[in-house]
Formats: structure tokens, sequence, C-alpha cells
């Protein structure tokens, strides 16, 4: 999951809302929401428990790393289409070895299909920048393996495809000179997209704003990385305008397949997310950017619109991830993409189906359920001021990693709590947590989803009073 990709600077200020009006609207064509179920984790529920969670939720398209048959059993008879992987250390005895490719396909395809509804198979993930040196392998593992579909009679049913990463692009800004590494271009990439079109199949791409955005803060507007309001940017190879990072991500791909002749390929995205947790260095992982991102992108791609460059092709894309994975290796956030705990539990709540946008569903707004209830009359949308305050009940721990968070990378305003200031007294954590709370709430415009921090504040709609200090109302 890498992103070189790089911006100018973008000021957050109004553009048109066209997305977001067309957003709320079913259309016909609108793109495809699936999510990756990740198992790098020892905490998760049973693959029964999981096919239920995801039918639940509408979610009809699932991405999986593996080949894994108490999975794909459960998601036998569920009506989900899934998306299988041949791992990266199988690459090499794949490419080499036609029979170990239809062993392959008869043990772990042949086997569950069509009880199991598997679509395609993703050959290898991210093998550009595998340590092991796999690229080699790529191609010939992918022919192999579509020769072993051919031999099952499955391959008018099954594509064949591999996730690339950003990394494999040379330029990315703007997105009219995107281009591949040329190292990779004649012994890979053409090879690749050759045999992509062959096939009718599509490539696969992982594309995450959070990595050019925590990389760039400095050039990259937040609002431009979350698909909120922004002023755009106009991209001066081709005069198109972009309002989000997401697209222009996506055109620099689609430039560098046209720039090699390929530009009649369709694309999957088969990764995106945005951690709800990070490092200190991982500027804008938090729970609020997290819905933000995810909940508008799914507006964003069940609206029906392409990019700028494909207006006309519908986005269909895997969000990353199903479940927070405890036992992934990296920063913190590599651990908090999920959109559920693994108790099942919501880390936030977005639509994810046409049927909630129907519904109204707002986005972001956090389901914790150790937060004190907000009535609507104190929500962003009701007349009248709403503050941000300290849960009392969250306990000390969770309070004191908030206030830090609220200070530190939250950007609230804690000069006032500091020693000898204006609201240093009381000099107690509820006090201080409830200040620095409120300061990053009205900072962030009263957003929903912007007063919780895990369950440690909750909204109210009188102003709160802790000694003489005064609680601000907004920025």
């Amino acid at each position: 999951m890498l992103c070189l990709i790089q911006a100018q600077g973008m000021a957050s200020q109004a553009f048109s809302l066209l997305f977001l009006l067309l957003s709320a609207i079913a259309v016909s064509d609108a793109g495809s929401i699936g999510i990756n179920y990740g198992r790098v984790a020892n905490n998760l529920p049973s693959p029964d428990k999981v096919v239920e969670l995801l039918k639940a939720q509408g979610l009809t398209k699932v991405k999986l790393y593996d080949t894994d048959a108490t999975v794909l059993t459960a998601l036998g008879n569920s009506g989900i289409n899934v998306v299988v992987a041949l791992a990266n250390e199988l690459l090499a005895s794949a490419a080499a070895d036609q029979s170990f490719a239809d062993n392959w396909v008869q043990s772990n395809i042949a086997k569950f299909y069509p009880a199991t509804k598997i679509e395609a198979i993703a050959v290898g993930n991210e093998v550009f920048v595998d340590p092991n040196n796999t690229t080699n392998y790529l191609v010939p593992a992918m022919k192999n393996v579509h020769a072993s579909l051919v031999k099952f009679n499955l391959d008018s049913n099954i594509k064949i495809s591999s996730p690339i990463a950003l990394s494999a692009l040379q330029n990315s800004y703007p997105s009219s000179s995107g281009s591949f590494k040329p190292d990779l271009v004649e012994p890979v990439i053409k090879p690749m997209l050759d045999f992509l079109k062959q096939t009718g199949s599509y490539v696969m791409v992982n594309a995450y704003p959070f990595f050019a955005y925590t990389d760039n803060s400095d050039k990259i507007s937040l609002d431009y990385a979350l698909f909120n309001e922004n002023s755009g940017v106009v991209d001066p190879g081709n005069g198109l305008k972009y309002y989000s990072l997401f697209d222009a991500q996506i055109d620099a791909v689609f430039a560098a397949m046209s720039a090699l002749k390929y530009g009649d390929i369709k694309m999957v995205v088969s990764e995106t997310g945005w951690p709800s947790k990070g490092d200190a260095n991982e500027i804008g992982a938090s729970q609020a950017n997290a819905a933000s991102y995810n909940g508008n992108l799914v507006r964003r791609v069940l609206s029906g619109n392409g990019t700028p460059l494909r207006p006309q092709d519908p986005l269909n894309v895997y969000l990353f991830a199903l479940f927070n994975e405890n036992q992934k290796s990296g920063p913190t956030s590599e651990k908090n993409y999920g959109l559920f705990y693994p108790n099942e539990q919501k880390v936030y709540n977005i639509p994810l189906t046409q049927e909630d946008l129907k519904s109204g569903q707002p986005t972001p707004v956090n389901v914790n359920t150790s937060q004190p209830p907000v009535s609507s009359e104190v929500s962003k949308t009701s007349v009248g001021q709403t503050w941000c305050v300290a849960n009392a009940n969250a306990g000390e721990k969770k309070l004191q990693a908030a206030l830090d968070y609220a200070c530190g990378e939250g950007g609230a305003d804690c000069s006032p709590i500091q020693p000898d200031a204006t609201c240093y007294n009381p000099n107690t954590l509820v006090a201080h947590a409830s200040y620095a709370f409120n300061s990053y709430y009205q900072k962030n415009t009263r957003g929903t989803g912007t007063c919780d921090f895990g369950g440690a504040a909750y909204v109210v709609s009188q102003p709160p009073k802790y000694g003489n200090c005064e609680f601000p109302t907004g920025y």
C-alpha cells in the first residue's frame, strides 16, 4: 500500500457540490462497493459470522488475500461475489510449472465454484514492491493460471488480474503526465496489459490518498484528500479540474496506460481506505477523517460518475478493510483500517449501499456504545449551538490519550489549559479534556463524528462550565 503521488498546494474553499448532489440519486449504472476481508489477526469472528455480517450490511462483493477453504465454504451459496488471491510466494511455482497451476486451480477454485461465486483471481499483490523480487514471475504465472481456468471451462466466468501499487508510476503529478517506471514497462507492464486486454480482464490498482497526504500535508489540502469541499486544482496538461486526490491518482494510472496504447482497459480499485488511528507522525490518521474519506468515497462511487478523464466509466472500488487487524506489522495505521472492530461493532458509521443513501444515513456518525446518546436536538444540523465535552466514564487512560491527540495531531488550541492560563483551573483531567475536545470539535465546524474520540467525548446543547473558563463556540 504505497503511494508516491505528488500534488501542489490547494486551498480548502467552496467548490461545486455536484458530485454530492448526484450521490443522493440512485443511478442505474452506478459503480460498486466491495470490501477487503483480511485476516492478519487472532481475534476475528468465524467466517460464518463474517458472511452474516457482510449480508447484514448489504455488501455483495468481497476480496480475499488467499483461498482459505473455511472462508470459501462459508461464502458458498451466500450470493456474495468473491475475489481470491494466489499469494506472492506461489508465483515462482505457478510460473514455472503448468501442472502446479492446474492443481492449484482444481483445489482452490474449481472445488468451490459455482457455489462460491468466485469472479476473479488476483495473481500476486503489489508484486513490483515485493522484497522477494517476484516481478519476473508475474505474467507467466497469470498466463498459466488462465490456461488452467480454460482446462476447467472457467475462463469465461473468472477473470485474472494483479493489484499494482501507485509506486509503479514514474510520474503521477499532474495526472495527465502519468507514466510507468521505465524499468517495468517492457519486462512486465506491457505484457501484463496485453494479457488483460486479450482475456477481457481489467487492471487492479491499490490507491491510498492517505499516504500522499501524510507525506505531503504541507502541500496537499486535507479537504482535497477527503473528498470534502475545496476549490479544486486544474491539471495544466489536459485542462481538467480535480476536486479529489483519489480521482487524480486514478487518472494518473489511466494516463500511464494510455501512453502505452492500452487506454481502453478497464480498472477496478482493489484497495483504498483511510486509517482511524495512527502513530504521532502519521498526520491525518483519525476516526473522523477515516469516516469522512470512506463515507464520501462511497457516495462518490454510488453516484455513478467516473473520473474527470473517464467520466462515463463508473468506479468499482474495494474498501480496505473489513476489520482492524491486530497482528499486522508496521505502523499503528496498518492495524486500524477496519470499518469494524473484531467484535463486529462499527468503528464508525458510513453508508455502504444505495439503500443507505436513500434512507439518508449520515456520514460520518460514530456508533460506539460507550458514547452517551446524542439526541436530534444536539446534532450539527439542529438549530442552535453545541459543544463537546469529556465523558468521565471513559476512564483516565482513554481520556488522557484522547487529550494528547486533540492537543497534538488534532490541532486543538490547548494554550488556555496550560499552567497559569485562563482555563487551567480546575486542574482536572475531565476539565482539560473537555476544553481540548471542544476546541477540536469547533475547529472542525462541529462535524458529525468529530466529538467522539473513541467514546471519550459526547455532544451537549448547553455551554460547559468549569470554573471561570469560557468555552469557544467556533473558529
